[in-house]
């Protein structure tokens, strides 16, 4: 088993899909200070961990299990999907959940009390976990396909990106149902927060980016890049897609 690690210090976590690891980024001097070794810390074989997320001293860490950096399209018949949760400091696994079908991401609510992640299958699904018993509380249907699950910046809507049907659902995270279904482009991925009260979507296959204002579920813009993002991020003076 790897030792306990001693992370007491402002920290960044990048997760390694490849080697399944987890690498430490010491912010006050922007060094490599730790590693973690998560692909055989479960007594379970980690395969392709994908998105990390933070809440409070716990890391959340969706496991598709197959290599998505070329794409987000595609995937097993059947295959299965994890949600690892780990201790920020120690970097020691807390819970491994396997979910039912492949997920793409799993994040914690807005007030960290629930853990949202989606199941990529025909009939898409969102499960929502209790953060503290690791029990299944709801599950929210959505389109085909979904990858992503993200918030908006104000917590009051989540986001679902329905790859196969090329729309996003919008959720109440409140009342667990959907409030909207927007079309976007081709093989939406993620909707991705802003403070202005938009969300950026990376549609792949269409390359473009779709903007969506929060207090209207409309798609206000579509921008065109002539090339697939995998991303996007945005400031009040410059914006980036990638």
């Amino acid at each position: 088993m790897p030792m306990d690690k001693n992370i007491d210090y402002p920290a960044a976590y990048v997760v390694n899909g490849e080697s399944a690891t987890v690498s430490i980024i010491k912010l006050s001097d922007n060094t490599v200070s730790e590693t973690f070794d998560i692909m055989n810390s479960s007594g379970n074989m980690i395969m392709w961990p994908h998105h990390i997320y933070s809440h409070q001293d716990h890391l959340t860490i969706g496991v598709p299990g197959m290599d998505l950096s070329a794409g987000h399209t595609g995937g097993m018949a059947g295959m299965k999907g994890r949600i690892l949760i780990l201790d920020a400091k120690k970097g020691t696994i807390l819970k491994d959940i396997e979910t039912p079908a492949m997920n793409h991401n799993a994040v914690y609510s807005p007030d960290g009390t629930e853990i949202w992640t989606t199941q990529m299958a025909m009939d898409g699904k969102v499960l929502v976990y209790d953060a503290t018993t690791y029990a299944v509380k709801n599950t929210i249907s959505v389109g085909e396909d979904p990858a992503e699950v993200t918030f908006s910046m104000d917590g009051t809507k989540a986001y679902v990106c329905n790859g196969g049907s090329g729309t996003v659902s919008v959720i109440s995270p409140s009342a667990k149902t959907v409030v909207a279904t927007l079309t976007v482009g081709d093989d939406p991925v993620g909707a991705w927060p802003a403070g202005n009260g938009k969300m950026y979507v990376d549609n792949e296959a269409s390359q473009t980016i779709s903007v969506i204002d929060v207090a209207t579920n409309t798609v206000s813009e579509t921008v065109s890049l002539g090339f697939m993002p995998g991303f996007a991020a945005h400031n009040a003076s410059k914006m980036n897609y990638g």
